[in-house]
């Protein structure tokens, strides 16, 4: 589970984000400038930073030069305008995303999303990044809750109910062998998707559409004679 501290001198901005991630299963701190961020990351290290640009005093980006001369943290920028030139000053000091005001806070939670997921370290399955719900599916992340699978870029990839169900089985079930049988009862058909009770066809085509390369699958694995696997990261 991810620490987040909100920098914001907009109160009510600033208690609405936290409410919102709260909800989603992220640990919370927010500070209304730079003194306050300071004291919260000095008590504790966070994950991430979600970081008003536009504040009295010291701004956001003096802030953010701050953070990443000496703390190893993601760093997302919020500002009222969006501007280019304050886009690319943003991205140059060291900030992993920015996002213009104003926003929806799902895709707040989705660019939160992805920045935890490529700042976690190589060889992480990434669990105690992700808030409850969520499983790290290779770069991807499954949301059981919202039923979606969201790309390195916070992108919902467009997948059946079907493929869906899959993708739960696997990134649910990480280091475990699931057999053809047992897959064919956890992702039945729906709707209007075919019947094919063939389950080495359907992860064919899930591995068409998720995998870099589709003849050498990373995330699954093929095991011989017994099914498929999601190896543990």
């Amino acid at each position: 589970m991810a620490d987040i501290i909100i920098v914001d001198d907009e109160t009510d901005v600033a208690f609405m984000i936290a409410d919102y991630l709260q909800a989603k299963g992220y640990r919370i701190r927010t500070a209304s400038g730079g003194a306050e961020l300071r004291e919260a990351i000095a008590a504790a290290k966070a994950n991430l930073v979600v970081l008003d640009l536009n504040m009295p005093g010291e701004n956001g980006f003096s802030l953010a030069r701050w953070l990443r001369e000496h703390h190893d943290t993601g760093i997302l920028m919020l500002t009222g305008a969006d501007s280019v030139f304050d886009k690319v000053a943003g991205l140059e000091i060291g900030a992993d995303d920015y996002l213009a005001k104003p926003f929806s806070p799902v895709e707040l939670e989705a660019r939160i999303a992805a920045v935890l997921r490529r700042r976690m370290p190589k060889g992480s399955n990434g669990a105690d990044a992700l808030p409850a719900g969520q499983f790290a599916f290779g770069t991807y992340v499954f949301d059981a809750r919202a039923r979606n699978l969201i790309d390195a870029d916070g992108v919902a990839i467009p997948l059946t109910p079907m493929e869906l169900d899959l993708v739960a089985a696997f990134a649910t079930r990480a280091g475990q062998v699931i057999g053809r049988d047992e897959l064919l009862d956890l992702a039945p058909p729906r709707g209007d998707e075919p019947f094919d009770r063939s389950i080495d066809s359907r992860i064919t085509r899930l591995r068409r559409r998720l995998e870099r390369d589709p003849a050498k699958p990373e995330l699954i694995k093929t095991i011989r004679g017994v099914g498929y696997l999601y190896p543990r990261r």
